[in-house]
């Protein structure tokens, strides 16, 4: 399958090919396993791709680690381990697909780290960063992302059109300093970094 190309300022040709690598065996495990709908399998690179590298540029500077809640298929912590050459930590606690994630990690060689738990039940020591990407409700997932955030850490959760109800509804809840910017892919759909989180 023919993939279009990664926008330059977006990677190096190095990890461009690590990147193709990762959507090769995406389209391979798919035959088995549902990682992505398979009306998306031809739009594999912008969809989810190129929707996880647009995270790149709202990250911290610099961080340790992060954890990414909810893995499924790698979107968007192993493209963004791949892609930054961080440390991520990836809870999927679908068995087959950890099981894709660990082989994915193994063939890029990214710098990832795979645990096959429930986001909420996972136990881990807290991080600068926590990533998620069409898992659940805001509210929700700050619920499962407040225990493993680091003092002074950020969340960054790319949202579809529902991202202002879903923060509506989220700071009955908790206290946020919010950022957020529009999709590059998508007007409709936002980019949230969300920090100084506390239960109100």
């Amino acid at each position: 399958m023919k993939h279009s190309h990664i926008p330059p300022p977006l990677v190096s040709r190095e990890t461009e090919h690590r990147l193709r690598q990762y959507a090769d065996l995406v389209l391979r495990w798919n035959r088995t396993i549902n990682l992505i709908s398979k009306g998306d399998e031809p739009h594999i690179w912008t969809r989810h791709i190129e929707d996880s590298l647009n995270l790149i540029p709202h990250l911290p500077q610099t961080f340790s680690h992060a954890i990414d809640l909810g893995s499924g298929a790698g979107f968007p912590g192993l493209v963004l381990a791949i892609a930054t050459n961080q440390s991520f930590v990836l809870i999927e606690s679908d068995q087959r697909k950890a099981a894709f994630l660990r082989e994915a990690a193994r063939v890029t060689g990214a710098p990832a780290t795979i645990h096959a738990v429930r986001a909420e039940s996972a136990n881990l020591p807290p991080a600068p960063l926590i990533t998620a990407r069409a898992l659940a409700p805001l509210a929700t997932l700050l619920s499962w992302a407040h225990p493993l955030l680091a003092p002074g850490g950020c969340c960054v959760f790319p949202k579809g059109r529902t991202a202002e109800d879903e923060l509506t509804v989220a700071r009955r809840q908790w206290h946020m300093h919010v950022e957020q910017w529009p999709s590059p892919l998508d007007p409709s759909a936002h980019i949230l970094r969300l920090s100084e989180i506390a239960r109100v």
